[in-house]
């Protein structure tokens, strides 16, 4: 029976944010002069819109409003919305559960991160706090696997995950309204990160990528952000990208102030691998962040060492974290190298990988309906 949806490729999704980067995405894409810039993020497979200052030249320039994604279907060059694609299917991309519960969207959001600054300090908030106070459906729990880290990186890869030494509320407002970042810093200690590591950063907690990472970020679809240090790279933040349009005071709300000590973040934060099941006589797939480390989305790594096939019922988005390969679903036959991006539809029926030698997917869905 041919199936009922089709292979989508994925093409850049170059969005403009407040950070420097960028550089190896450029590299990615084959630029002739890789630079960082202030398009460090490709938003994958996104029917998320971005928040960003008003630009019109910048908007006008973006094929659809600004993070919505552009997909080919199967083998047509041609670039489609991916809401609209979405919309005219729903259940043929993500199945029938997931559209009851959720409805034609994805819920689920993933970048490639690409910084080469450390970025500002920030803040997300939760999914109870967003729904409560700003009228939004999802919070923004995220989790970060590293894929590559700079050559030429000047210092261990590192990132900034909750307050080792947390501060008092008022100590925190008078940090922030006088742009102590000094005693900011303080506040943390810097978590070393390996090639392969796997963090969720929970809503509420405050945190910073360093530089030189090149990462997949998987979180709930939105783009909510208190930004409390004021200017990376040059670059300082306008008034309505620092605290989401509210005051300060309300934003002092959303943080975490419990103290995240070295034991907790490697008991709560960090997500190691767990074998879940065999694909074959020697490739299998492992489980990164599953429901009981969060509801909102769910992380895999499948490791394919000889051809399988596979018929998937649920959609998700893929991203080869290594090796090399091809993966065949009805008459499309898609090239895989590193950091390529696909997505799997729900109906898409058998499929094949075929790698050479090995292969490495990293695999996101939505919660489980």
């Amino acid at each position: 029976m041919a199936p009922t949806a089709q292979l989508l490729r994925l093409p850049p999704n170059r969005i403009w944010r407040t950070y420097i980067g960028g550089r190896e995405l450029d590299r990615l894409a084959g630029a002739p002069a890789p630079l960082d810039a202030h398009f460090p993020e490709d938003w994958i497979a996104s029917t998320t819109r971005a928040v960003n200052p008003p630009d019109s030249t910048r908007q006008a320039a973006a094929t659809f409003a600004e993070g919505v994604s552009p997909v080919c279907i199967g083998s047509d060059p041609t670039p489609r919305n991916f809401a609209d694609v979405l919309a005219a299917a729903p259940e043929n991309y993500f199945g029938a559960a997931h559209v009851a519960r959720f409805g034609p969207t994805p819920q689920v959001l993933v970048k490639l991160l690409d910084p080469s600054i450390r970025l500002h300090f920030q803040v997300h908030p939760t999914a109870a706090f967003a729904q409560r106070y700003l009228d939004a459906p999802s919070g923004k729990t995220e989790a970060y696997h590293i894929l590559a880290i700079r050559d030429d990186l000047p210092h261990p890869p590192y990132l900034y995950l909750g307050f080792q030494r947390p501060p008092t509320r008022a100590a925190l407002r008078r940090m922030i309204e006088t742009q102590d970042l000094a005693a900011l810093e303080a506040c943390f200690d810097k978590i070393p990160v390996n090639v392969g590591d796997t963090f969720i950063v929970p809503g509420g907690v405050p945190h910073a990528l360093g530089a030189g990472l090149l990462l997949a970020e998987i979180m709930e679809p939105s783009d909510l952000v208190v930004r409390f240090e004021f200017e990376r790279g040059g670059y300082t933040l306008p008034e309505s990208a620092r605290f989401m349009n509210r005051g300060l005071e309300f934003c002092l709300d959303i943080f975490d102030l419990s103290p995240w000590p070295a034991q907790r973040i490697f008991a709560e934060a960090l997500c190691p691998p767990r074998r879940v099941r065999a694909l074959g006589p020697d490739s299998f797939q492992d489980t990164l962040i599953g429901p009981e480390r969060t509801p909102c989305f769910r992380i895999r790594k499948s490791h394919v060492r000889s051809p399988i096939q596979r018929h998937d019922t649920e959609g998700f988005i893929g991203i080869v974290t290594a090796g090399s390969g091809t993966l065949t679903a009805g008459t499309t036959t898609l090239p895989l190298r590193p950091f390529d991006k696909f997505f799997i539809p729900a109906a898409l029926g058998p499929w094949q990988l075929q790698p050479s030698p090995t292969l490495e997917l990293l695999e996101c869905l939505p919660p489980k309906a």
